[in-house]
């Protein structure tokens, strides 16, 4: 559709349909095409692929418009509908404000000839691009009309900001979708209950999903047919849809393509080996939408924080079969608060204040699904035992028989990286997943329906979370395929497409990660892993307490933009915010100049703690114990102090709650075995460092080991292989044990 700039309107249109948007009050109107010629010197701007609604970032600042202004296709669903993916956006002041380059695509109407638009300030970054020419625009607009407040040089910058997260969530996180035919917001068996609903698609949406349901609220309001066209349901999730094919012939060597781009098979295949169509598809509710350490537990309406619905899809030939899992916070009133890093779990209210609300969460559930089973999946001790204890507690006190509380203690059980045990919790709840079958829908209708539905839950239902559900649906996957007769009864999911349908998993559980634990997964952002605080010093590119202190000042921002995007009133103190940040960042920079001296300070500190007075010490480092049973994505690595003399080396592992070190071990460098370097190990996807692994033997065992990795200087280092060359050097020169070192491999 083309987008017009007139003097007092931005109109959008598309053949004989025209939206006016008003640039003195944001109000938005239909026209008729032909109204164009009423305009005021109209200019076509360019193309624009939709609407998603519009947001206001304070009360006293004009309207924005958001436009779809490029879009990917992810892929086709059963009955040739496509999904498509928001990739860029653009972003238009409802006001007097002469707009921006938005370097849309040129309509060849009214641009004929030319390819491509003139850039006004050239850059490779959409949001800093467009942070520049705000300010540029803001200093060269003149309007006396204006509040003296909206002049504040602290008020621009605070709505530059919030404008730059609003980007950021739809370019670099890539985590909206939308599809002009099918309803992305309800699974199928819901679709399949009202398909003979003749209501347009955005009046069939489930409200939980309908994440751009405020900003389009103008236009809903108008009640009348031809509104229809512009409205436009978009979800905050993850889709990916793929063909597969059965084949038990083919190599797992045959694997050359990268895991983001799984092979493609060629034409021919499907005339011997039978093929199928498997999707995934994530909606995160707009319900208590938010940032993880803004949004824990449940609130007053029995919303709960990070609540996903995920439906895999399986269609081959005329049948369409659905599965569907959830994933929602622990519903009670819990937080975490502080800003230290990684703060301790608590219990906002007493049992008593809050089974009202437990209950009133469990309702909305089994009214939708009819049956739940809990797999709760938090640590049964430690830190995370009280939020567990007082989950069970409220589902005792519930006392309902469509509810089944199954708990997990993932990390105990997955201890050592066997992520095989978790097939552990899927053979003890088989004959549930068989009773709770799935919906099956054919040409002539409803074959069958799911009964009920697994919610999983860990901390922050990121990562633990999604390896269950992966598990889980996998399981009905193969149960599926072998009732179409697509796979042989006593055969497994063949190699390829079990690859294939893992990354699937893997890129779902990256995108919800992204959504919830926000900024820390975004590009150009620290990662996800590395950052705890070891007495104060600085760490991951000297990113630890300060760092991640930084990194909850953006999610203040992001919050406040998931708010205003929901009509949720912002009740944070965003100005408090703002001078806070520039306060911590000097702060930070003085903390990089001494990060060096405290980390040897804590070192030799510790050698002389351990060390006996016999031991020779010949270094010593901070590392991190990235066995990724212990990881969340919490950010919950292991802090460790790597100490080697002449005849051991001591593990030292520290607790930040305390700030020293609580237990250590000492090992005979006769006991190590072999010193490994490779790829840090991950539950799903690529690895995003390198580590090294000491194995050792145990009272004459061997089959023990740590997996330790360094910690990066500065941010652009990838931190590859550092900790474990300084100690090989160390130990081949001091020591004189090369023979212990095998050629470098991957583990």
């Amino acid at each position: 559709m083309e987008l017009f700039q007139a003097k007092d309107h931005y109109i959008l249109q598309q053949d004989e349909r025209a939206l006016w948007c008003s640039r003195r009050d944001g109000s938005l109107h239909l026209r008729p095409a032909t109204d164009l010629l009423l305009a005021w010197n109209p200019i076509c701007l360019g193309l624009v692929e939709g609407v998603i609604g519009k947001i206001q970032l304070h009360s006293d600042l004009p309207w924005w418009l958001i436009l779809i202004r490029q879009k990917a296709l992810v892929g086709k669903l059963p009955g040739d509908h496509e999904v498509c993916k928001v990739t860029k956006i653009a972003v238009l002041s409802l006001s007097e404000m002469e707009p921006q380059d938005l370097e849309l695509e040129l309509c060849k109407k009214h641009h004929f000839g030319i390819n491509k638009p003139e850039k006004i300030i050239p850059s490779p970054d959409d949001s800093k691009f467009l942070l520049k020419t705000f300010t540029h625009i803001k200093s060269n607009v003149s309007a006396p009309n204006k509040k003296k407040v909206k002049e504040s040089k602290e008020k621009e910058k605070l709505e530059r900001r919030l404008l730059e997260e609003l980007l950021k969530m739809f370019m670099d996180s890539e985590s909206f979708y939308y599809s002009l035919t099918y309803d992305l917001t309800n699974s199928v068996q819901r679709q399949s209950a009202g398909e003979r609903d003749p209501c347009p698609l955005w009046q069939k949406v489930d409200d939980r999903f309908f994440w751009n349901k405020y900003m389009i609220q103008d236009l809903t309001e108008i009640g009348t047919p031809d509104v229809d066209f512009w409205i436009i349901p978009i979800i905050q999730g993850f889709v990916q849809i793929e063909e597969l094919v059965v084949n038990y012939n083919e190599s797992s060597d045959d694997e050359k393509s990268s895991p983001e781009t799984p092979p493609q098979e060629s034409p021919c295949v499907d005339d011997i080996h039978p093929r199928f169509l498997v999707a995934l598809i994530s909606r995160r509710s707009r319900h208590r939408a938010g940032m993880r350490y803004k949004r824990r537990g449940v609130d007053k309406n029995g919303n709960v924080a990070n609540y996903v619905e995920t439906e895999q899809l399986i269609h081959v030939h005329n049948h369409t079969l659905s599965f569907i899992q959830t994933r929602g916070s622990v519903p009670v009133f819990w937080s975490q608060v502080g800003y230290r890093y990684n703060p301790r779990p608590r219990l906002d209210r007493s049992e008593k204040d809050t089974v009202a609300y437990f209950c009133a969460h469990f309702e909305e559930q089994l009214k939708i699904y009819k049956k739940q089973v809990i797999i709760n999946l938090v640590d049964q001790a430690g830190r995370e035992k009280i939020i567990g204890d007082a989950y069970l507690k409220q589902v005792l006190l519930f006392n309902n028989s469509h509810l089944t509380y199954v708990s997990f203690d993932f990390h105990e059980h997955c201890r050592g990286m066997k992520f095989e045990n978790v097939q552990t919790l899927t053979d003890a709840i088989y004959d549930i997943i068989l009773d709770m079958k799935w919906c099956w829908v054919d040409q002539a209708g409803v074959i069958c329906k799911q009964e009920g539905i697994f919610r999983v839950n860990c901390m922050d239902c990121l990562d633990r979370t999604n390896v269950v559900q992966a598990a889980i649906a996998r399981v009905v996957m193969e149960q599926q395929l072998k009732k179409l007769g697509v796979m042989p009864p006593e055969q497994p999911l063949p190699v390829k497409c079990n690859r294939i349908y893992q990354i699937m998993w893997a890129n779902n559980g990256d995108s919800i990660s992204r959504q919830y634990a926000g900024t820390a997964a975004l590009k150009g952002d620290f990662t996800r892993t590395g950052e705890r605080k070891l007495a104060g010093v600085m760490k991951d590119g000297v990113n630890s307490a300060n760092r991640y202190y930084l990194n909850r000042f953006k999610d203040a921002y992001r919050q406040a933009v998931i708010d205003l995007m929901q009509g949720i009133p912002v009740t944070e103190d965003l100005y408090s915010i703002f001078t806070k940040e520039k306060e911590h960042e000097a702060l930070h920079k003085e903390n990089q100049r001494s990060h060096q001296e405290l980390i040897s300070q804590l070192l030799q500190s510790y050698m002389k703690l351990l060390l006996p007075d016999n031991e020779k010490f010949h270094g010593g480092w901070a590392l991190i114990d990235c066995d990724p049973s212990l990881i969340d994505a919490t950010h919950r690595d292991v802090d460790v102090l790597l100490l080697l003399s002449n005849s051991a080396y001591y593990v030292a592992y520290y607790d930040d709650e305390v700030d020293k070190v609580n237990q250590y071990q000492r090992l005979s460098l006769e006991d190590l075995e072999k010193i490994e370097i490779g790829p840090e190990p991950t539950l799903f996807g690529k690895a995003k460092f390198s580590c090294m692994r000491l194995h050792y033997r145990y009272k004459e065992a061997s089959g023990y080991f740590h997996t330790l990795r360094a910690v990066m200087r500065n941010p652009e280092e990838d931190g590859k292989g550092r900790a474990a060359n300084l100690m090989k050097t160390s130990l081949a020169s001091d020591l004189k044990i090369k023979a212990l070192w095998p050629r470098e491999k991957n583990f």
